[in-house]
């Protein structure tokens, strides 16, 4: 099975990265063909435009900025859909709002192709290393031709729906996460006074309920980052994670309900970004609050 590959972001390099040490040999392409050298210098093939790689490929994944991103390699000149794609598979892997792979998705049934959508659970170093957590919308046949290749990326796979249940999911697994990084700054700072050590705080935030899962891959990060004053590695970055939170809040006001949570969240996050975190990595958020309450330290 040939595998396409289209958006070599940070998410994307490590995924392709990561097929090449399975023994694959993507056909990769990038809006921006230098970020393709590197990979191609491992093996990868790099291709001109999207719609060679849809036709020189059995089955295309993409992962890709926004909406905006997505339609323009899907629907530009020489786009995914460009061209006779009867037969092929693509697998849309970037946090979008459900109703486009759900639109995306009939068009390609439309053109004779399968269509699902895989958003994952995940920065770059799991995805370096195969360690995802892939949610899956669309149909069962289609899946099952997908999960070889999402097996090579994915630590688990789950075909959760039809067409943008996946989507749906990703937003729903990342709205606790976004809360959970500004409500860890604003449990720290109510330590300020007593100079706890940092390490000793994550371990006890790891191993009780004031923990997360995320926080025991994060956890030295935050814990360097709180004893040195260094920033941690970058991920995904506050200004990503305010385009995601923006999704989520659409797609709320479409199912006509509210989110004052993550509402209330969502400023703290656009704060940190006026504020010079708009690139740190989205855990940042819990510094901008450690600053802001370092601030009023008496």
């Amino acid at each position: 099975m040939q595998i396409g590959f289209c958006g070599l972001g940070r998410m994307g390099t490590a995924m392709v990265a990561r097929l090449l040490d399975q023994g694959q040999k993507p056909l990769v392409w990038n809006r921006n063909p230098d970020k393709a050298k590197p990979l191609a210098d491992k093996g990868a093939r790099v291709a001109p435009t999207p719609a060679e790689v849809a036709a020189q490929s059995d089955i295309v994944l993409s992962i890709l900025l926004d909406e905006p991103a997505v339609r323009a390699v899907y629907d530009g000149k020489d786009g995914l859909f460009s061209g006779d794609v009867k037969g092929k598979l693509f697998v849309e892997m970037s946090t979008v709002a459900p109703t486009l792979p759900q639109e995306l998705a009939r068009r390609a049934r439309a053109k004779g192709a399968g269509f699902l959508e895989c958003p994952v659970g995940g920065t770059v170093g799991p995805a370096r290393e195969g360690r995802l957590i892939g949610m899956v919308g669309g149909e069962a046949a289609d899946f099952a031709r997908a999960k070889p290749v999402l097996d090579r990326l994915c630590r688990k796979v789950e075909h959760v729906g039809p067409n943008g249940a996946g989507a749906a999911m990703k937003l729903a697994i990342n709205l606790p996460l976004c809360i959970y990084w500004e409500a860890l700054g604003e449990a720290i700072a109510l330590t300020r006074d007593f100079k706890i050590p940092p390490a000793k705080m994550m371990e006890i935030f790891a191993e009780s309920s004031g923990g997360i899962n995320g926080l025991k891959v994060r956890g030295p990060a935050v814990v360097k980052a709180l004893e040195t004053g260094e920033r941690p590695p970058v991920g995904f970055t506050i200004d990503g994670v305010i385009k995601d939170m923006n999704i989520m809040t659409g797609w709320a006001k479409h199912l006509g309900i509210e989110l004052p949570a993550l509402e209330r969240v969502l400023a703290s996050y656009q704060a940190a970004s006026r504020a010079g975190w708009d690139q740190a990595d989205n855990c940042s958020v819990l510094f901008y609050r450690l600053d802001e309450a370092q601030k009023v330290a008496r």
